[in-house]
């Protein structure tokens, strides 16, 4: 059964089993592109050549609000034709090699992005379900996607799904439980240099209930087994119990233990050990917020952040995390700023119901040209393990006639697992690129409404990354400026996007450039 089936048959199950609380809303939706660009495969300078591009992209998107079911799935369709036949001038794949020429593009390009939850007996059993698929860069070395499907130059398409049954059981004032079960999978659909895995995952914790006041605790359980992995199969173990102790309604104390085993190819087998961390917490207003942690896992001392804060017109959000994680790990749970979740809190006191808020906060971004995710570090692709150490931040800007947000992060990826794993995703010689990463970038948009259904957009996106064991580096830069109309249903736009991007490696440069100019129509039924 395709992957993207697993959710869908979801659907189907809840929908049979609630008929008369199932509301779908099915939207058919149409963009139609006419794209010309003086580098269509993003390839060097001296290899690059123009192309006009007609794009004709249908779609589907599929909602359902009620109490004990909500579905969101969207699902589109590109085809792409091109004046001069580029797909057959230039060929596929990426290289770091420095006789590469250049990959090509493509005709044909399928993404969709599905989620439900479900409630199967009314307050015991529920189900979670997910899939995806899209482009994601192959190398942090390379282009990075920004919307340009057609390219295949440092692109895979990767494919998700997940199906997540679980029970929750409250045991009056004193405790809440949850036992729940996992199953996903993440692939290379089109790229059989990243690893295809399937995991199972088990999961329960107890949290304490409203009859504990000053002292809140939680205790954790997670057992994952990864299938299917091109150098070995793969586990993790880890156990935590948490303490929340609240000394007034503005400040709490915090407290973490617990123990991490990791199993996976590489020197060693893998790690274990145990740890902590003290912190505290302080809410002096329901606008705002800090959560500060600090100390120490088997790979070293560490810490966490987490600020929020929101005024009339702005939205804030500062994050840093170090953990240890994985490429498919971040596909299926996606770390980026969700630009919906920062207006979410904006509107929350002008629009308190959280269903209407989330369609007004869905339309404004439509009509404002706003992207759905902020900038973020770079997903790269890796089958090895890692610590990420990713500080983040965030904010957004509305008043009057303008809205803007700025966005900015940085972080250090140290592999763990053994560099023989990503042979298949770089090559032999360069598959040690891969074994430290810094990266950093920013970006800012700006949108300025010209009348209610017109805007001006701009944008800058700039981003830098570096292999400290490779002497790597890569620096990308992405300007943009385009208008937007509404014409009742359907929204057309003008874009014009200069993009650049150096790559240097010993004594050695590549650099390239485009210039594009679009025109699409975007039609929902």
């Amino acid at each position: 059964m395709p992957v993207f089936l697993a959710p869908l048959a979801a659907v189907s199950l809840l929908a049979a089993a609630f008929p008369a609380h199932a509301d779908f809303r099915i939207s058919p939706t149409l963009r139609l592109s006419e794209i010309w660009t003086d580098n269509v495969n993003l390839t060097e300078d001296e290899f690059a050549h123009s192309e006009l591009i007609t794009q004709v992209a249908p779609g589907l998107t599929i909602t359902n609000r009620s109490r004990r079911l909500v579905v969101d799935a969207t699902a589109q369709l590109s085809a792409f034709e091109y004046l001069h036949d580029s797909d057959k001038r230039t060929r596929r794949g990426f290289a770091l090699d420095e006789e590469d020429a250049g990959p090509g593009v493509s005709k044909i390009q399928r993404s969709y992005r599905g989620s439900l939850r479900g409630e199967l007996a009314r307050d015991l059993f529920f189900i979670d379900a997910s899939a995806a698929r899209g482009q994601q860069s192959i190398s942090a070395f390379g282009p990075r996607v920004t919307g340009d499907s057609y390219s295949t130059n440092n692109r895979a398409d990767i494919e998700t799904w997940s199906i997540s049954p679980y029970l929750v059981r409250r045991f009056g004032s004193v405790a809440s439980g949850q036992v729940r079960f996992t199953r996903d999978a993440v692939g290379g659909a089109s790229y059989a240099g990243f690893n295809r895995t399937s995991g199972n995952t088990l999961q329960a914790s107890l949290a304490s209930g409203p009859a504990f006041r000053s002292v809140v605790w939680g205790l954790g359980y997670t057992d994952q087994d990864l299938e299917g992995a091109r150098y070995g199969n793969s586990s993790t173990q880890n156990v935590n119990g948490n303490l929340r102790y609240i000394l007034s309604r503005k400040w709490s104390l915090l407290a973490n233990a617990g123990y991490d085993r990791y199993e996976y190819e590489g020197l060693g087998g893998g790690d274990q050990g145990a740890n902590w961390s003290l912190g505290f917490a302080w809410t002096p207003s329901p606008r705002t917020s800090l959560q500060m942690t600090a100390g120490r896992h088997f790979f070293g001392n560490t810490g966490s952040l987490l600020a929020v804060h929101r005024s009339r017109y702005t939205s804030w959000n500062l994050s840093y995390s170090d953990a240890i994680t994985t490429s498919r790990q971040q596909f299926l749970l996606p770390s980026t700023i969700d630009t919906a979740g920062l207006l979410d809190s904006m509107f929350a006191s002008a629009y308190p119901d959280p269903v209407e808020r989330e369609r007004v906060v869905a339309a404004y971004m439509q009509q404002t040209g706003l992207p759905p995710s902020l900038s973020d570090s770079v997903n790269y692709l890796t089958n090895r393990f890692i610590r990420q150490k990713l500080l983040r931040a965030s904010m957004v800007y509305r008043k009057g006639r303008s809205t803007a947000s700025l966005s900015a992060h940085t972080s250090d990826r140290n592999a763990l697992s053994n560099q023989q794993s990503d042979s298949p995703l770089l090559g032999s010689q360069q598959g040690s690129f891969n074994s430290n990463i810094r990266q950093r970038g920013m970006a800012a948009n700006y949108t300025y409404r010209l009348s209610p259904r017109s805007n001006l957009t701009a944008g800058v996106d700039i981003d830098r990354s570096e292999s400290l064991t490779g002497s790597f580096t890569n620096f990308q830069r992405l300007l943009r400026v385009g208008v937007t109309r509404r014409f009742g249903e359907a929204t057309g736009s003008i874009d014009l996007r200069r993009r650049s991007g150096d790559r240097t490696y010993t004594e050695s440069a590549r650099t390239y450039t485009e210039h594009m100019l679009s025109a699409s129509l975007s039609m929902t039924f």
